[in-house]
């Protein structure tokens, strides 16, 4: 069955994905030249880099999240569909979904990447990822959850089971969640959960390399190190996590630490895209393109974002960092293109670094500009401003500035409450799904 998307003499683009990559793609395509249809299996945007805050009960989810119909609801010529991507047929130009197959004259791949549990499949079962806004509330859930147990736990190694907390993973994720756990324990643990003896609390940042926050320079992981020290957090490097058992985390350096919540952030991976052919998939099975971002070997098919591994920008011979600048300047340049009749008038898209940062916790930030790298309070004000510009819609930045504000100067937030909402197993936002 087709999909129900009028037919219309203009070339018809269809983009996969609405995070970074094919929202700012969709947003830069001219709405006079092309018939548009954006995929993706939520109706909203998310804001991921602040998944994070979403999970220590700092923001609603709302705040970093973008319904799509309101972003085009003015442009006709854009159609939103909620489906999943089943398959891809280069051949006739097709793909198929659980809506049916549609026909296309441009396909653009943006399905971003998720969690890589390096195939281990008790680690997958068993820890808990962060790479959507339902992960995050059901993170949040776990740990206000077990804090609510910990209050009635007389033993005292099933209460520590309960509060301590290991994150594995040392980049900017892991960072950012072991911070804003570690401020959860100093200022709100006191205040909510006084009966508890919140000193117990352990939070362990386990990571497999000699430094954390491998993209950044030495200067920004040695402070991001001691901010997280002075926070309190246990810091083990060189310690590669071997098996979560549901009750110990075993490490490749013998250690077995007890912890009843494992937080895993060690690392993303690309979802496979079947009909791609397997011997254009690269590393991380991200998609090997050309200077334009088209899937080597599969016309009119492109990649961008996290998905692509373009090898020919003599910056970067491994691929791109898959981070969000990389996909929005992706998603800009391809529309740039796409705009323009003549593909001989085609530009290859060249990475212009414009820097990388992480906080952790209030006042603490570290920032990497190409010519200057600072930390502390000035590194976090940056920090602040510029995901605040990023987020989508006024009323969001309002929202998370005022939390933001009210969180500084209180030491406080009201978003803890623990809310279970039943789950569709069969819905599109399954994990079970493919694309």
């Amino acid at each position: 069955m087709p999909f129900n998307i009028p037919e219309t003499s203009l070339p018809r683009v269809v983009i996969v994905g609405a995070g970074f990559a094919g929202l700012k793609l969709a947003r830069s395509l001219g709405k006079r030249k092309f018939q548009i249809v954006l995929i993706d299996r939520n109706n909203y945007h998310q804001f991921q880099p602040l998944f994070y805050q979403v999970a220590m009960a700092g923001l609603e989810p709302s705040s970093i999240s973008f319904p799509l119909r309101k972003i085009f609801q003015n442009q006709p010529s854009v159609f939103i569909r909620y489906c999943n991507v089943d398959r891809i047929d280069p051949e006739e130009k097709r793909i198929y979904s659980d809506l049916g197959f549609l026909n296309y004259d441009e396909l653009i791949l943006a399905t971003g990447a998720t969690t890589n549990f390096f195939g281990n499949d008790e680690l997958a079962a068993k820890t808990l990822p962060m790479k959507s806004i339902s992960e995050a509330l059901h993170l949040r859930n776990s740990i206000l959850s077990d804090y609510e147990r910990a209050l009635s736990t007389r033993d005292w190694g099933r209460r520590q089971e309960l509060i301590d907390i290991v994150v594995v993973g040392g980049g900017a994720t892991g960072v950012e969640v072991a911070g804003a756990l570690a401020e959860m324990k100093q200022y709100i643990l006191p205040k909510d959960y006084h009966e508890l003896p919140y000193d117990e609390v352990d939070i362990y940042l386990i990571h497999a390399g000699p430094n954390l926050l491998p993209g950044m320079s030495e200067q920004a992981s040695r402070n991001a190190e001691k901010f997280l020290k002075k926070l309190g957090v246990r810091v083990l490097k060189n310690s590669r996590v071997m098996n979560y058992d549901g009750e110990y985390v075993s490490t490749n350096d013998e250690q077995k630490i007890k912890a009843g919540k494992v937080i895993w952030a060690a690392g993303i991976i690309c979802m496979q895209v079947p009909g791609i052919p397997e011997e254009t998939m690269g590393d991380k099975n991200r998609l090997q393109v050309d200077q334009h971002c088209e899937v080597l070997d599969l016309p009119n098919v492109y990649a961008i974002g996290d998905l692509a591994m373009m090898q020919s920008d003599p910056g970067y011979p491994k691929g791109h960092p898959q981070v969000a600048q990389v996909a929005i300047q992706m998603g800009k340049q391809l529309a740039r293109n796409l705009n323009r009749a003549d593909k001989s008038q085609w530009e290859p898209f060249r990475y212009r670094d414009l820097g990388t940062m992480a906080t952790i916790g209030r006042n603490r930030a570290v920032v990497d500009l190409p010519r200057w790298q600072f930390s502390g309070f000035f590194a976090w004000i940056v920090w602040l401003w510029v995901h605040l510009l990023a987020l989508v819609g006024v009323k969001n930045k309002i929202f998370v500035f005022l939390n933001w504000v009210w969180n500084y100067f209180t030491y406080d937030q009201s978003l803890r409450l623990i809310i279970r909402p039943k789950e569709d197993p069969n819905g599109p936002s399954s994990p079970n799904r493919n694309i």
